[in-house]
C-alpha cells in the first residue's frame, strides 16, 4: 500500500510543484548589456543587480518582475516599459524616461529618482521607504486638494 502511495506521489509531484516563472531572454540580456539598446525585449525576471544601464534604450521592454537592485539608470528610456513588480532598490533613477510605463508593485526603497518622467505611468502600489524622489511626479499621496 505504501509502496503504491510512493508511486502516485512521484507521478503527480511534477504536476503539484509546476508553477510559472518568469524568465528573461538570454539573448536579449547580451544584447543589452553589448548595445545598450534592447527596444522591447523581454527582460522579465531578469537579474540586472548593479547593472551600469546609463543611457540604454528600454522602450516598450518587459521588465516585470525584474531585479534592479542597485542598477544606475541614469539617463535611460524606459517609456512604455511594463516594469510591474520590479526591485529597483537603492538604484539610481535620475533624467530617465519613464512615460506610459507600467510601474505597479515596484519597490523602489532607498532608490535615487531625480529629474524623472513619468506622465501616463501607471503606479499603483509603490513602495518608496526612504527613497530621495526630486522633480518627479511621485508623492505619498491621498487627494488633491479642491
Amino acid at each position: 500500500m505504501k509502496s503504491s502511495i510512493l508511486a502516485i506521489v512521484g507521478l503527480l509531484s511534477p504536476f503539484l510543484l509546476t508553477q510559472e516563472v518568469q524568465a528573461a531572454n538570454p539573448d536579449h540580456i547580451e544584447q543589452l548589456l553589448s548595445t545598450r539598446e534592447c527596444q522591447g525585449c523581454d527582460l522579465s525576471g531578469a537579474d540586472l543587480t548593479a547593472a551600469h544601464l546609463i543611457g540604454v534604450d528600454l522602450r516598450d521592454a518587459n521588465l516585470e518582475g525584474a531585479i534592479l537592485v542597485e542598477a544606475n539608470l541614469e539617463g535611460a528610456d524606459l517609456t512604455g516599459a511594463n516594469l510591474e513588480g520590479a526591485n529597483l532598490t537603492a538604484s539610481m533613477l535620475t533624467n530617465a524616461s519613464l512615460n506610459d510605463s507600467i510601474l505597479d508593485n515596484v519597490n523602489l526603497t532607498k532608490a535615487m529618482v531625480y529629474d524623472v518622467d513619468v506622465a501616463g505611468a501607471s503606479m499603483i502600489a509603490l513602495t518608496i521607504d526612504e527613497a530621495q524622489i526630486f522633480h518627479t511626479g511621485i508623492s505619498v499621496g491621498g487627494a488633491s486638494p479642491k
